[in-house]
């Protein structure tokens, strides 16, 4: 025992006698994401967890620092990934899943996913909602006591849903009971839907998440389908502004999504059936559109080797290619795009493969590298601390080999990522010290 206490206190001293030292990063390419623009010869000035100065490579270095030479490398800052669910395993054929493991069991897989999804270069998610409540704030907590290797965390704690709808585990005997942590968020009135805002947010959620429509891979639910009228979507919204929070609304559906939109949600997620007139509100009020465009296939794909039931497969054929003829309307008209995956569908790690389908649909290289980064933090709130290379905010950055806007493919082999400060993944070959252990997958 006094062994390992001794290996840990070493390590947690060498971590913070690294994050105060002053650590220059070169950068041969660096991208400004609030500019739009590609800087070439650049080099970024970090004291402790923050960064002090962005300039020219030229210019005279202080004297002592650290400096790490990405030199071969496009820099950005850490991806952001506004529909993450870190909790839970990963969908299958199995409509009641969630029930064979335990609370214990999904915060240590959490803790996995965590770190593959830092690894990856996202040093930040919004975790959009677990099945089990609150399981999502305790390794958002882990992960900010310095407990867990993770990204930054906005989580939303628990759905809030109708009864038997999208947010439901479904599919079991009408006769069988779940626990009472996966009904937490079960609202079926104006009333019932405040009281359940004021007890996520009161238990540790950052936002509310809210199930508008039924869902793609909930049995017995219709896509298309609203589960809320927009008077309860709105007592949601009210609720939360109470506490200087705002709403996501799960809704596929065209007039879910406008019920949503006009009940004042901050972001829609998914968007799939969505219809010109939803656009043109989502524009008119400035929703954000989160649009997991990439796990179509994903879920095609892995739903049919794998024999998953036929209603979600019909389900997602259904939705897939509707949703990307609506992102690409709704790009052309001008309604603010942030990033998101769905990740925890298809595998943690994963989540940039998305990023050459933001291109294929509408948006520019830079604007999808802006979607992943200060589009995203706008979206959060947070502006203020991630999303850009910009003195104050946190040092949470990412390298990928090359001129990394010229393929956005490229982003699946990040290079390099620090979080606060601290380095997290080397490039292969590159010396130093690393704060993550690599685990078994990474062997």
């Amino acid at each position: 025992m006094k062994a390992f206490c001794t290996a840990s206190l070493l390590t947690v001293c060498v971590g913070a006698l690294q994050a105060q030292e002053l650590t220059i990063v070169r950068a041969g390419r660096l991208v400004d994401v609030d500019q739009g623009r590609v800087l070439t010869n650049q080099q970024v000035l970090i004291r402790g967890d923050r960064i002090e100065a962005v300039q020219s490579a030229s210019a005279p270095s202080p004297k002592g620092a650290r400096v790490i030479d990405l030199s071969r490398f496009t820099v950005l800052p850490g991806l952001i990934d506004c529909h993450s669910h870190q909790i839970g395993d990963l969908e299958s054929s199995s409509y009641t899943a969630p029930l064979e493991h335990s609370e214990a069991q999904e915060a240590f897989t959490g803790v996995e996913h965590a770190r593959a999804t830092l690894l990856a270069g996202f040093t930040t998610v919004r975790d959009v909602g677990t099945y089990r409540a609150f399981v999502d704030v305790a390794l958002r907590d882990a992960i900010n006591a310095g407990l867990v290797p993770g990204p930054r965390m906005e989580v939303a704690g628990a759905y809030i849903t109708v009864s038997t709808g999208g947010g439901e585990v479904a599919g079991t005997a009408p006769d069988i009971l779940l626990p009472p942590s996966f009904r937490y968020g079960v609202a079926n009135s104006v009333d019932q839907v405040r009281q359940r805002v004021r007890e996520i947010l009161h238990h540790g959620a950052d936002f509310i998440k809210i199930i508008a429509t039924g869902a793609v891979l909930t049995h017995g639910t219709a896509p298309g389908a609203p589960e809320f009228s927009e008077e309860e979507l709105r007592a949601a919204v009210s609720e939360a502004a109470l506490y200087g929070a705002f709403v996501a609304a799960h809704a596929h559906g065209a007039e879910g999504i406008k019920r949503a939109v006009r009940a004042g949600v901050r972001s829609i997620e998914h968007g799939s059936l969505i219809d010109d007139e939803g656009i043109a509100l989502m524009r008119e009020h400035g929703t954000w559109l989160v649009a997991d465009i990439f796990n179509g296939d994903y879920v095609d794909s892995v739903g049919r080797r794998d024999g998953w039931p036929a209603e979600i497969l019909r389900k997602n054929r259904e939705t897939t290619e509707a949703q990307r003829v609506g992102f690409r309307k709704a790009v052309a008209a001008g309604v603010r795009i942030a990033y998101g995956t769905d990740s925890g569908v298809f595998p943690h790690g994963y989540a940039a493969a998305q990023l050459p389908y933001m291109v294929r649909y509408g948006l520019t290289p830079m604007q999808a590298i802006q979607s992943a980064t200060i589009s995203a933090a706008r979206l959060m709130q947070w502006e203020d601390r991630v999303g850009s290379l910009a003195p104050g905010k946190y040092a949470d950055i990412i390298a990928v080999e090359g001129d990394a806007l010229a393929d956005l493919s490229s982003f699946m082999k990040v290079g390099f990522v620090m979080k606060g400060g601290l380095v997290v993944k080397w490039p292969p070959g590159a010396t130093g010290f690393q704060t993550v252990p690599p685990g078994p997958r990474d062997q």
